[in-house]
C-alpha cells in the first residue's frame, strides 16, 4: 500500500497544481493602428493632371474620428485627408472649391458610401482649408497628381 501511495502522489500532488496562462516568451499580437507620417504632398503641385473631375464634395467628423479607415490608417478628422468611392487607396490628388479657387493637395485613405450628388468625402481639416465647413457641401474640381496602388 506504501509503495502504492509514494507511487500515485506525485502524480496526484501535480495534478492539482496551476498551469501558467501567460509567458513571457509569447508575444501578444495585437491590431496595430496606423498612423500616417504626414509627407510634404507639395512636391505633387507641379506633376501633370492624370484626370480631372467636377462635382459636390462634403465633409465628414466627429462621427468617425479616431475610427479606422478603408487602409487601415486612424481617421483624423482635424488632419488632410479624403474618402472617394473608387480610386484607389494613396492616389495622390488636388481638390480645388471652385467657389473660392482654394486648394490642397492630399491623398485618398478611405472609401465614401454611394451618394448619387457627391463625389467625395473630405475630412474636417481638409474642409476648413478649403474654406466650406459653415456651407456643409461645395462644388469641386479633383485633379488626379498620383495614381495610388493601394487597395481599390
Amino acid at each position: 500500500m506504501s509503495k502504492l501511495f509514494l507511487t500515485l502522489f506525485p502524480f496526484l500532488f501535480f495534478a492539482c497544481s496551476s498551469v501558467p496562462r501567460f509567458s513571457s516568451e509569447k508575444q501578444i499580437q495585437t491590431t496595430e493602428r496606423k498612423y500616417f507620417d504626414t509627407e510634404d504632398l507639395s512636391i505633387y503641385e507641379n506633376y501633370p493632371v492624370l484626370e480631372t473631375v467636377e462635382g459636390i464634395a462634403s465633409f465628414y467628423a466627429d462621427k468617425y474620428h479616431g475610427k479606422i479607415t478603408y487602409n487601415g490608417e486612424v481617421y483624423d478628422m482635424n488632419g488632410i485627408s479624403a474618402a472617394h468611392q473608387t480610386y484607389p487607396m494613396e492616389t495622390i490628388i488636388r481638390v480645388t472649391n471652385l467657389s473660392n479657387n482654394k486648394s490642397v493637395i492630399l491623398r485618398i485613405n478611405d472609401r465614401m458610401p454611394y451618394w448619387k450628388d457627391r463625389i467625395i468625402d473630405l475630412s474636417l481639416g481638409t474642409a476648413k482649408k478649403l474654406d466650406f465647413v459653415e456651407k456643409g457641401l461645395t462644388k469641386v474640381r479633383i485633379d488626379v497628381l498620383k495614381w495610388g496602388e493601394g487597395k481599390k
